[in-house]
C-alpha cells in the first residue's frame, strides 16, 4: 500500500485547478499552478540525486516558496526538514547534520545564515525568493514529474525539531499517515466549513506544526485558500482579515492579545471570522473572554505537540466548552492521566497527560533511548501535567518540568499566571522557580505591563496574595518591557531563569 501526503495538493489540482490556494499581498497562486511548480521541483530534486526518503531541509518564512518546496519534496518521495527561520548558522549546521539532509533550500531573507550553515555542514545550497541559475524558481520550471512517488504510510514525511528545552533539539519523525490523518480527517471536524469555502490567515510559522499541518495542509485538504503573513502584526492581520474575508484564524495567545488591544487610526471589520483556534501555549481565560466579547466569535482551544502531528485534543462547537480547558480527545486519539508509575489517576486528580492514536510520531530520529522513554507503557508521555473533569474535559495544569516544588508543596506556574493576567496592568506574565536555601525553590514572576499602566512589585504581590494559597503567591516580581518569545509566540521561560 502506498500513501503520499502530497495527494492533498494533487487531488485539489485535479478537482479545482483554477481555484486560488494561497495569497501574499497582491500575489496569488492557484491549485494548478502550485501543483505544476511542485512537480518541477520534484523533477529537479531527483535530477540532483535525491532518492526516496532522503532528507531535504527548508529555511523559509511564510511565503509561497515554503509551500512550493514542501510539496515538491513530498512529490519526490523525500522527507521535509523545516528549520526555524530564527536559527543561527551554527544551529542550521546542527539540524542539517543531525537529519542527514542532502540539500538546504533557504530564502534570500535568510540567505547568509542558510549558506553559512550549509557550508559548515557541507550540504548543497539552493536559494529561494530570487531568479537565476540553480534557484528554486529555476527548479519549478523543470519538466514536471508524471506522478507522485509511491511512499508508504509509515515512511517519514516531515521531521519537526523540538524546542530543545532539555538539551539538544530532537527530530520528531512524522509519517505520511500521521499528518494526513490530522489535516484531512481531524481538522475538518474542528473547522466545519463547506468544501472550498475556508479562507485562512496563515501567520503561524509554517515551519511549526500548528501552522504547517492545521493551517497550510488543513486548508489545502479542504480546498480552501490561505493568505500568508510572514510576521504577525496586529494591524496587518486585521487588514488581511477585512480585505480577504478571512473566516478561519488560528493563532497563539499573544496574537489574540495583540488583536484585542490594537489601537490604531481606524477600526477594522472582522465580522467575516467564523472560527478562531488557539494552541501552542495556554490561553489566559481573561484574554479569551474579552476577545470573544469584543469580536463576537468563539475561540476553540486545543492541545498537541510536534510529536502528536500536532492535534491531540480540542474544544468543539458541538460539545460543552469550558474556557481555559483543552477540550476533548480528537477523533481516533486517546488521552489518559497517569501517575509516575504509569497508573491512571482518579478523575479530577493531577497526573501526566499521555496520548496514543494515529497521530503519534514514529519516534525521535536516531534516538532509540529517548524514543523508548517517551513511549513507556505503550503511551506517548507528553511531559505535561493535567486532569480530566467530571464531563470528560481535559485541562492543562502545567509542564511537568516547569512545576515548582516549594517547601514540599507543588506550585503550578499557570495557576499563578492566570491570577496575574487578571490584573488590569499586566500584559504578559511568566512564573518560574528559582533556587531558595530554605524552601528549595521560590516562586518568582516576570511581567510586562500594559502601555500606559503602572503597578509596583508590592501591588502585584498583594493582588496575588488575595487570590492564592500562602505557598503559591510570588515572593518577587521582575519587570521587562516585553517577555522573550519563540517564533510561534510562546513565552520562553528558559531565557528568564
Amino acid at each position: 500500500m502506498s500513501l503520499n501526503l502530497g495527494t492533498i495538493l494533487q487531488a485539489g489540482a485535479a478537482d479545482h485547478p483554477d481555484s486560488p490556494v494561497l495569497r501574499l499581498g497582491d500575489f496569488s497562486m492557484t491549485y494548478g499552478e502550485l501543483d505544476a511548480a511542485a512537480r518541477g521541483v520534484a523533477t529537479s530534486l531527483q535530477e540532483r540525486g535525491i532518492k526516496m526518503n532522503d532528507k531535504v531541509a527548508v529555511l523559509i518564512p511564510n511565503v509561497p516558496e515554503f509551500t512550493i518546496s514542501y510539496f515538491g519534496i513530498l512529490y519526490a518521495g523525500a522527507t521535509v526538514v523545516p528549520i526555524n527561520v530564527l536559527a543561527t548558522a551554527v544551529e542550521v549546521d546542527y539540524f542539517l547534520r543531525d537529519s542527514k539532509a542532502k540539500i538546504l533550500i533557504a530564502h534570500t531573507s535568510f540567505g547568509d545564515v542558510g549558506s553559512e550553515g550549509a557550508k559548515l555542514a557541507s550540504v548543497p545550497f539552493v536559494s529561494a525568493g530570487d531568479e537565476g541559475v540553480g534557484t528554486l524558481a529555476e527548479m519549478t520550471k523543470s519538466g514536471p514529474i508524471e506522478g507522485l512517488a509511491q511512499t508508504s504510510p509509515d515512511d517519514t514525511a516531515v521531521i519537526l525539531y523540538t524546542s530543545g528545552t532539555t538539551g539538544k533539539p530532537k527530530g520528531a519523525e512524522l509519517t505520511h499517515s500521521n499528518i494526513l490523518m490530522n489535516c484531512a480527517f481531524v481538522a475538518p471536524k474542528l473547522v466545519p466549513v463547506p468544501e472550498g469555502e475556508g479562507r485562512y490567515l496563515a501567520t503561524l510559522p509554517l515551519f511549526h506544526s500548528f501552522g504547517q499541518v492545521v493551517v497550510q495542509n488543513g486548508c489545502i485538504a479542504s480546498g480552501g485558500c490561505f493568505t500568508l503573513l510572514p510576521r504577525f502584526d496586529a494591524r496587518e492581520a486585521m487588514e488581511i482579515i477585512e480585505r480577504d474575508n478571512i473566516n478561519i484564524f488560528a493563532g497563539v495567545p499573544t496574537m489574540y492579545f495583540g488583536l484585542l488591544h490594537y489601537e490604531g487610526d481606524r477600526t477594522y471589520d472582522l465580522s467575516s471570522l467564523d472560527i478562531c483556534l488557539t494552541g501552542g501555549a495556554p490561553m489566559p481565560v481573561e484574554v479569551m473572554n474579552d476577545f470573544e466579547k469584543k469580536f463576537g466569535v468563539t475561540i476553540l482551544e486545543g492541545y498537541g505537540l510536534s510529536e502528536t502531528s500536532p492535534i491531540a485534543s480540542f474544544s468543539t462547537l458541538d460539545r460543552l466548552r469550558k474556557a481555559g480547558s483543552i477540550g476533548y480527545p480528537v477523533w481516533g486519539v486517546e488521552l489518559a492521566i497517569l501517575d509516575d508509575d504509569g497508573r491512571p489517576v482518579p478523575g479530577g486528580e493531577r497526573g501526566e497527560i499521555c496520548i496514543r492514536g494515529h497521530n503519534i510520531m514514529k519516534g525521535y530520529l536516531d534516538r532509540p533511548e529517548a524514543t523508548a522513554e517517551a513511549f513507556a507503557g505503550g503511551w506517548f508521555h507528553s511531559g505535561d501535567i493535567g486532569l480530566r473533569d467530571e464531563d470528560g474535559c481535559y485541562w492543562i495544569v502545567d509542564r511537568k518540568k516547569d512545576m515548582i516544588l516549594r517547601g514540599g508543596f507543588n506550585v503550578y506556574p499557570r495557576e499563578v499566571e492566570e491570577v496575574l493576567y487578571a490584573h488590569p496592568a499586566v500584559e504578559e506574565a511568566a512564573v518560574i522557580g528559582i533556587p531558595d536555601e530554605s524552601h528549595g525553590e521560590e516562586v518568582k514572576a516576570v511581567v510586562a505591563l500594559v502601555n500606559g499602566q503602572s503597578a509596583t512589585e508590592q501591588d502585584l504581590i498583594a493582588f496575588c496574595k488575595e487570590k492564592l494559597s500562602a505557598y503559591k503567591y510570588p515572593r518577587s516580581i521582575a519587570f521587562l518591557d516585553s517577555l522573550p518569545k519563540g517564533p510561534s509566540g510562546k513565552i520562553l521561560k528558559r531565557e528568564l531563569r
